[in-house]
């Protein structure tokens, strides 16, 4: 259960997926102007990204056991893909102001490189399936705390006394490596307690 833990706990804190290991900077910068739709993006991430790896577990189980692990990428690409698409649907459907709200950064999580990293490195790091799954939900939570965090920096931003030269994406860019640099206190702390 410890194992389960570290897992989880490092998957949000020091392998978090954005801060971390700099994959889905595309939703983390566009998406993070208000609170609502960071959160509204975080859900949708953290239930494609679960989702993805409960599909794609069993599809790269067979993959590998009929020689065919090199077709794991594109594979993987299109099964996210159906995801994204239902996801895209559902919120369309039944929650149209957060589709609206996330405009083209909905279907970008298709080519979210955090989704299809938390599924790669599951291969890499061969987890078992529970495994897995605790590494998919604590990188998608991981991945909530960056947007909340990083909404609610550029929210104090904006009443901030920036320099002209700054304002806009240098400011934002800035401002995210501070966030990132942050979060590297976290990997001591996680090594003196779990020694990992």
């Amino acid at each position: 259960m410890t194992a389960m833990f570290v897992i989880f706990l490092t998957a949000i804190l020091t392998e978090n997926f954005v801060l971390m290991k700099f994959l889905g900077i595309c939703p983390f910068l566009g998406v993070s102007k208000k609170l609502n739709t960071a959160l509204g993006m975080s859900i949708a991430v953290i239930f494609v990204m679960s989702l993805s790896v409960a599909v794609c577990y069993p599809i790269n189980t067979v993959l590998e056991k009929n020689d065919l692990a090199y077709l794991q990428t594109i594979v993987f690409i299109l099964v996210i893909a159906a995801l994204v698409q239902f996801v895209e649907v559902f919120l369309k459907k039944y929650v149209k102001a957060l589709y609206k709200s996330l405009g083209i950064y909905l279907p970008l999580i298709t080519t979210n490189c955090a989704v299809l990293g938390v599924v790669l490195l599951n291969i890499d790091k061969e987890y078992n399936f529970l495994q897995s799954m605790v590494n998919a939900v604590g990188a998608g939570i991981g991945f909530l705390v960056a947007m909340i965090m990083f909404a609610g920096v550029r929210d104090r931003l904006e009443s901030a006394d920036i320099p002209k030269f700054l304002k806009g994406l240098p400011i934002t860019l800035v401002s995210a490596s501070l966030v990132s640099v942050s979060f590297l206190g976290f990997a001591g702390v996680v090594e003196a307690v779990f020694g990992r």
